[in-house]
């Protein structure tokens, strides 16, 4: 079975850009904010949930009201829990199809911004942050996403502390803009690949 590494970081750290260099050096990483999207869309029971909890106006037109849905879930943290618990559980058994999917590569990623905080640390072998200080996210956030300041500020304030996160993390890739992070990438896939049981010879 492939070797699943977790990789998260806070809004800004630049762990999509790590996923993207992972999937060039032939590490397949599942992108859950991607693919959570696209579930939210097709997943029969995930609109379902959403349609008793917010009303079918959650999904006029058949599409995805996501002004309703954003304003609902920063309205109230147990607001965020209650869409979660529809989600999360989607999200997790789509992740599991799609590593039997990929069984034939040694590695394989999941990129979650809240990969600790939706309870998918047991999903992974290893969890990999990406680490930048909080005023490096903040410019680039602001600079990506043409958001003010404090929208920013608001949506870090609801992340996990970045500290935590190190905490709970068995790797740790400096993103400062500074550090060059294809070593730091290769160095990390060196890492694990030693983990990586070798097959057993033929008899």
């Amino acid at each position: 079975m492939s070797v699943r590494v977790g990789i998260t970081g806070g809004i800004g750290s630049g762990k999509s850009v790590v996923s993207r260099l992972l999937g060039l050096m032939g590490v397949p990483v599942y992108i859950s904010d991607t693919e959570t999207k696209r579930l939210m869309v097709t997943d029969g029971q995930i609109r379902d949930g959403l349609v008793d909890l917010l009303g079918p106006s959650v999904y006029a037109g058949g599409c995805l009201n996501k002004t309703l849905l954003a304003s609902y879930l920063f309205g109230d943290k147990e607001h965020a829990k209650a869409v979660n618990a529809i989600v999360h559980p989607r999200v997790r058994d789509d992740f599991r199809r799609w590593v039997q999917g990929h069984a034939s590569y040694p590695l394989v990623g999941i990129e979650s911004a809240i990969l600790l905080e939706a309870g998918f640390r047991t999903e992974v072998d290893y969890v990999v942050m990406v680490y930048a200080p909080r005023e490096v996210r903040v410019r680039r956030s602001v600079e990506r996403d043409a958001s003010t300041r404090s929208q920013v500020e608001q949506r870090i304030n609801h992340q996990m502390d970045d500290e935590e996160k190190r905490r709970q993390a068995d790797f740790v890739i400096l993103n400062d803009g500074e550090a060059p992070l294809i070593p730091q990438v290769l160095k990390l896939i060196a890492s694990l690949s030693e983990n990586i049981p070798l097959p057993l010879p033929a008899e």
